[in-house]
């Protein structure tokens, strides 16, 4: 089994999928007015419309902008350096700094236009290196 794609429900898709590709500087793919997929290597992050919950059930399935517990990542190649890049874009939405974690990642955490919450990260020990070359 791989893992293919994360899917945000949202109530402004076009202000969200703005949101990611200012941040990621790679535009996503439109496949209709409610549903977009930006696509890694590794896996996609998939944007979705509140009018595709029709299609898994309906408006009850799931609730736009109340996520408090999972952290959309990235993999950045330098998080000081997309820091500086984005800090007047990101400014009231940080939420840490880049800080360099127990686990050898250097990480930039901040919230979307939906309160998700998204890090960017850089493995800066040899251990969390070896364990993203493995990944990829």
């Amino acid at each position: 089994m791989n893992f293919s794609s994360a899917r945000i429900i949202t109530a402004d898709i076009k202000r969200l999928v703005q949101f990611y590709e200012h941040i990621t500087g790679t535009p996503m793919t439109w496949y209709t007015d409610d549903f977009a997929e930006l696509r890694t290597p590794l896996a996609a992050l998939a944007i979705g419309s509140t009018r595709t919950l029709a299609f898994f059930g309906g408006d009850e399935v799931a609730k736009v902008a109340t996520n408090r517990a999972v952290i959309i990542e990235f993999r950045v190649e330098d998080v000081d350096k997309s820091y500086e890049a984005l800090a007047a874009f990101l400014q009231d939405v940080v939420v840490q700094k880049p800080t360099t974690m127990p686990w050898g990642n250097r990480s930039l955490l901040f919230r979307d236009p939906d309160g998700n919450l998204i890090n960017f990260f850089t493995p800066v020990t040899s251990d969390a290196k070896k364990r993203t070359e493995t990944a990829a």
